[in-house]
């Protein structure tokens, strides 16, 4: 059984340590990329969207059967692109669908998907579930507001705090009001479809010789956070839980995700430690 200590603090400890053979990254992504994890386990890394918004990674788990992919990026391009890339490593459905949390740059693909294979299970905890039909929706369609209030902090020369903008802050805002416009008319080709599989603790599923455990162990990033775990491979998809250079705590829970004593219901689990 895995030690009744926080897995969250252990993720977090575990990010720290990851990070510094790559310490050279940035909080920013230009480029697409790839990265095998294990046979048919790809890592799928998003350049940031046009207007500096963050693109949430895409993992996609290939069984004898079936594929589960792990959060479907912002961008319907940039979801469409994962999907045809999918059908370059294998001929197999895309039948499951996780949706690790509710931020729309893991989530607004959702619809992509479905269209491309009709049947898909799109998954997420209870939470997760009601909060992508209660806000998201109004938050894409609130989205392109970003520009009149980033004109203003520009012509105020003040932050959202009170702080004045440095040089690097002012030439941040600039590039987003730039892109702003491809990024909202992309958003205007989908809607934030909602999930139609929800479970509250744990789902487990077999994607043909490869297992897959879904499970909720606590709040953290949000109320609602999913982790995925692979047994056989030990190799674990944390969503935001664990961020690099830092995790996210804008509306999370930072409490609840460092001094969580409980790991699952399941004393069996074993998660991986990075």
């Amino acid at each position: 059984t895995f030690a009744p200590r926080s897995l969250l603090l252990l993720l977090f400890v575990s990010s720290l340590v990851v990070t510094i053979p790559v310490s050279a990254d940035t909080t920013s992504t230009k480029d697409r990329t790839i990265t095998k994890l294990a046979d048919n386990i790809y890592e799928i890394r998003h350049p940031d969207a046009p207007d500096t918004f963050p693109q949430g990674n895409t993992t996609v788990i290939i069984g004898d059967k079936s594929v589960l992919v792990v959060d479907s990026c912002l961008l319907p391009s940039s979801a469409q692109a994962d999907i045809d890339q999918i059908r370059k490593w294998t001929k197999k459905p895309v039948t499951f669908l996780v949706n690790t949390h509710w931020h729309f740059d893991h989530t607004l693909g959702n619809q992509t998907y479905a269209q491309a294979f009709p049947g898909i299970q799109i998954i997420a905890q209870n939470n997760t579930q009601k909060i992508i039909a209660d806000f998201n929706p109004g938050a894409v369609a609130r989205y392109p507001t970003r520009e009149a209030r980033f004109k203003k902090i520009l012509a105020e020369n003040k932050a959202a705090d009170g702080h004045t903008l440095s040089g690097a802050e002012r030439k941040d805002y600039e590039h987003a009001i730039v892109g702003l416009a491809p990024v909202v008319a992309e958003m205007k080709t989908t809607t934030q479809l909602v999930p139609n599989v929800s479970f509250d603790r744990e789902l487990n599923i077999d994607l043909g010789n490869r297992p897959v455990e879904i499970r909720f162990i606590g709040r953290g990033n949000t109320a609602g956070d999913t982790i995925v775990y692979l047994p056989k491979e030990k190799i674990l998809m944390t969503g935001d839980l664990v961020d690099h250079p830092a995790p996210y705590f804008f509306g999370g829970f930072p409490v609840d995700q460092v001094t969580r004593d409980s790991v699952s219901s399941s004393t069996s689990w074993r998660p991986a430690s990075n």
